[in-house]
């Protein structure tokens, strides 16, 4: 297994610590954090997720400029870093830091985009990733992160800053989800 791949499994491992760390209040108190007051187990779940979500860059460069990519990374990684936003969307929807409503828009397209991409694949064509959806990627990720930290620095001039975040995310997920269906529309009427 190839050091790309072997990110991409480090980030699906990271997952379930993720996933307790947040799940779970251990009661361990509070920490100030860039002038925001965060519990210690969820700014220690952050720091697991921004972690996880360093590996989604790394594992995608390191494979491209090493010429590394392989058959295992083209499907494991669109798959870890759905199920890392989804574990962290979902988590954040129980402590009221996102709204049920826009979780289900992302999710939504996640499952639309990759149904697209299985019924494009069934025609032996492969659908990549644009450049929108890298975006909305990477918002998500920045949004989640400034989330689960409280704000950092923003907090301190009361700028909202993760949940702004968090609405660009949204529009970059609608906006992309509907670039994919109308550069792949022949795809779909193909299948029908």
């Amino acid at each position: 297994m190839n050091l790309p791949n072997r990110l991409t499994m480090l980030r699906v491992l990271l997952i379930p610590v993720f996933v307790v760390l947040l799940a779970v209040d251990f009661d361990w108190g509070d920490i100030a954090f860039l002038g925001a007051d965060v519990p210690l187990h969820q700014f220690i779940a952050g720091v697991v997720f921004t972690i996880a979500a360093i590996t989604d860059w790394l594992d995608g460069h390191l494979a491209r400029k090493h010429n590394l990519v392989t058959n295992f990374g083209k499907f494991m990684d669109p798959l870890a870093d759905k199920l890392l936003v989804t574990a962290a969307l979902v988590l954040l929807v129980e402590m009221d830091l996102v709204a049920a409503w826009v979780v289900v828009v992302i999710l939504s397209r996640e499952f639309a985009v990759t149904g697209l991409r299985l019924v494009a694949a069934d025609e032996g064509i492969v659908v990549a990733a644009g450049k929108s959806g890298k975006a909305k990627t990477w918002v998500q990720l920045f949004a989640i992160i400034f989330l689960l930290f409280g704000n950092p620095i923003f907090s301190y001039i009361g700028i909202p800053f993760g949940e702004w975040a968090m609405w660009l995310a949204l529009v970059l997920t609608i906006y992309s989800g509907a670039e994919y269906f109308a550069q792949n529309y022949k795809i779909i009427v193909k299948s029908m």
